[in-house]
């Protein structure tokens, strides 16, 4: 795919909280440069799936992906060391915002036009999704009929893979003070992704 100046802003962003996380747990200084290594070998094979509004998402993928294959780890403290970084990342913290924002209605107009552009499948690998407007159940919901990241893991070779970052998901809801319910995912074999997100309550 294009590395844009978007897609090394956001790997740049999870390489430096990984970096720091490794060297907590005190890998070797070579580590992070393998892993730099190994992410440019996936990005440059991987399908474009242009502005999507998931990028950031899709480059989690392709760098998850790249740890896996540089640190002699197991899938599961890959996903800790991943998930540890971010989560002692204050810039992090302060991109995602807080519930207020990400569940503000004057954004449905904008989620709904990415619904209707995303069933169009300009991108092969990119996202295709519902926008469900929030009732007395809860405040937002996506149903995920395509993922992006489990089709980059489909391309290279470990599904398996992507199942550990639909774990992300409740920590970056945990993180913006939602509380996410969700039954199922592509990447443990469900038909869709039924995200419901819903303010405290």
């Amino acid at each position: 795919m294009k590395n844009t100046f978007s897609v090394r802003l956001i790997y740049h962003f999870y390489h430096n909280a990984v970096k720091a996380e490794l060297k907590r747990r005190g890998f070797p200084k070579n580590t992070s440069r393998k892993i730099a290594k190994e992410h440019k070998i996936i990005l440059d094979r991987a399908k474009d799936i242009g502005k999507s509004n998931l990028l950031s998402s899709y480059i989690m993928g392709s760098y998850f992906i790249a740890l896996n294959r540089s640190t002699g780890r197991s899938a599961e403290e890959n996903y800790e060391i991943f998930r540890d970084g971010l989560c002692a990342s204050k810039l992090f913290h302060k991109i995602m915002g807080d519930a207020d924002s990400y569940l503000d209605p004057k954004r449905i107009p904008a989620r709904r036009q990415w619904s209707e552009d995303s069933h169009k499948r300009k991108y092969e690998n990119d996202w295709v999704v519902d926008i469900l407007p929030g009732n007395d159940e809860y405040d937002l919901g996506y149903d995920y009929h395509e993922c992006g990241i489990c089709k980059l893991c489909q391309d290279e070779g470990c599904p398996e893979l992507a199942a550990y970052l639909c774990r992300m998901d409740y920590v970056l809801a945990d993180i913006m003070n939602m509380k996410l319910v969700r039954t199922g995912t592509i990447a443990e074999g469900a038909s869709c992704c039924d995200f419901r997100y819903s303010k405290p309550r």
